[in-house]
């Protein structure tokens, strides 16, 4: 068979596997990372490694523009002078299969002296501004090559979670059974009718061009509230739920927790997990092949103290608020994967003893290990995720971290065949560990969470 031919045949089974509901990687790109520095600095050419296992690619973030509704770059000097958005459709031609689409919202568009959520609801309110928008992110989107547009729409968030007495803390869960029971939207019935109409619009005027239409659900926007998903379902080609920063140190500065756990956990709020995202979906008539569960590929942290305890076990005590900034990514709370790993100690290390990088524990049971194992993995659940952490010591802050690494992934994609569900999405490529500095293979978590493929 020769080249060509063959060629030929990859492309039509790609086409083929996608139309049938084989699993999809969606794979998110930032261009945030393109601002950062140093070993953290991600220019396009570090795509191509990732693309091998993509069979979507999502560029954020596109935004609004408040006076005329219309869709706006939110970097233009990147993605409209540097030809940024042009380079990334370009890709195409080299990875047959891969769709590219571009993402409005995702929480970066940022107006100043205003709820960064009020241009999105302002805009559903009024017909006109529907229309606008979608007319004006049509002729966007095809002008550079992209095959849709994802509704990374900015609802807006419930409430986090508040430190309460014990008693207290009885009587509000009583009252408070969901995240979202909170009133944060006093039109919050309008908005959630109008997001359909809104879709519905979209899905007619992107259907003659054969465009995407997809939905990004956005960490503590609540499903319940603004998502009629039995309208909604049909005209979306696929829905990312991002099951994580159910806590981050933005949102609970007193109270470190699992980011993303996959099950409930106790004492939490029962819709604080991925698998409730995924239930409430499914049973609200949303096809299992459409649902795409996101993962991080970063860490959130907390800085510890001696007010914090000495377990380590979540939820921990915070007087602190984030931890420090990471040495690439620069952002207090935030880390990389690969900045994690930097501060794990290597299987030397602990056979050696060295206890100057945090301790790691993979999903922990109840049970509690013995003291000669303080450096070993404990017994794992798999539902809950991985944490790590230093205590303070001789006047120097500790921290606590909750992430998601290769394992937690490799565990997420047997959920995900085992719910039946789409695919995967990795959120973002620029925060996993693009240059391979831990072990050597670049994008560990993206391996990981592509081997459901195989």
């Amino acid at each position: 068979m020769n080249i060509g031919l063959r060629l030929f045949f990859v492309v039509i089974l790609s086409y083929v596997c996608n139309a049938q509901g084989y699993p999809k990687v969606v794979c998110y790109y930032d261009g945030k990372g393109n601002t950062r520095q140093g070993q953290a600095k991600f220019d396009i050419a570090y795509l191509e490694p990732a693309l091998q296992f993509c069979t979507h690619l999502i560029y954020g973030y596109a935004g609004i523009d408040p006076q005329t509704y219309k869709i706006k770059p939110l970097n233009d000097h990147l993605d409209v002078q540097q030809h940024n958005f042009q380079q990334i459709t370009n890709l195409k031609k080299r990875f047959q299969g891969l769709r590219v689409l571009l993402s409005v919202g995702g929480d970066r568009d940022v107006i100043p002296d205003t709820d960064k959520a009020l241009t999105y609801t302002n805009l559903l309110e009024v017909s006109d501004r529907r229309h606008t928008f979608i007319s004006s992110a049509k002729d966007f989107i095809k002008n550079y090559g992209f095959d849709g547009i994802d509704l990374a729409w900015q609802m807006p968030r419930t409430k986090p979670k508040k430190i309460h007495s014990a008693i207290k803390k009885f009587f509000i869960g009583i009252k408070h059974v969901f995240a979202g029971e909170s009133i944060v939207d006093e039109k919050a019935a309008e908005h959630r009718e109008q997001f359909t109409t809104f879709v519905r619009d979209f899905r007619t005027a992107l259907r003659r061009d054969a465009l995407l239409l997809t939905l990004s659900v956005l960490p503590n926007v609540n499903s319940t509230v603004y998502y009629d998903v039995h309208q909604i379902a049909p005209l979306l080609d696929f829905v990312t739920l991002q099951n994580f920063d159910f806590y981050e140190p933005e949102r609970n500065p007193y109270e470190a927790d699992y980011t993303s756990p996959l099950y409930d956990v106790y004492g939490r709020k029962v819709d604080e997990n991925g698998d409730f995202q995924v239930r409430y979906w499914l049973s609200k008539g949303c096809p299992g092949n459409k649902i795409i569960y996101g993962l991080q590929t970063f860490g959130r942290t907390w800085k510890l103290s001696s007010a914090s305890g000495e377990t380590g076990t979540p939820p921990v005590t915070i007087d602190s608020g984030a931890g420090e900034a990471g040495v690439y990514t620069q952002e207090p709370g935030l880390l990389s994967y690969n900045e994690v790993c930097a501060k794990l100690p290597t299987t030397a290390e602990i056979r050696a003893g060295y206890v100057g990088k945090l301790r790691k524990v993979n999903d922990p049971t109840p049970k509690k290990a013995a003291a000669d194992e303080s450096w070993q993995t404990i017994d794992v659940t798999k539902r809950f995720g991985t944490y790590a952490y230093k205590l303070p010591k001789d006047g120097q802050d500790g921290i606590w971290v909750s992430f998601q690494d290769p394992d937690t992934a490799a565990q997420i994609a047997s959920y995900i065949r085992s719910r039946g569900l789409g695919g995967v999405a990795i959120v973002d490529l620029t925060l996993d560990d693009f240059k391979g500095l831990c072990t050597g293979n670049k994008y560990p978590i993206l391996r990981a969470s592509a081997n459901m493929n195989l």
